[in-house]
């Protein structure tokens, strides 16, 4: 085992900057550990890792391998939608 301390900033919000995702303002939170600096939204909870230049690292693209199987849908269950039928009119109270 490596006794090397772990590093990690307080983190903090940047004025003005822009959720990628969400595009709220002023909803990043910024911090690095060991200096690698990462960003994450307490709007949306996107989240990422920076590279020295500042940019987004992709994280790994979803395959048919990383992907957890789409659940097929219960076949019991159908949905209903009602319409209105204006044949059936309420009988007309003489009174």
């Amino acid at each position: 085992m490596t006794d090397t301390p772990h590093v990690i900033t307080k983190k903090r919000f940047i004025a003005g900057a822009v959720c990628p995702a969400c595009s709220e303002p002023d909803k990043l939170m910024m911090w690095s550990e060991d200096d690698v600096p990462h960003r994450e939204c307490v709007a949306c909870g996107y989240s990422d890792t920076l590279n020295a230049q500042g940019q987004s690292i992709p994280k790994e693209l979803g395959t048919r391998v990383n992907k957890a199987p789409v659940k097929p849908a219960d076949p019991k269950v159908q949905g209903v939608q009602f319409f209105p039928n204006p044949k059936l009119k309420k009988p007309v109270d003489p009174s």
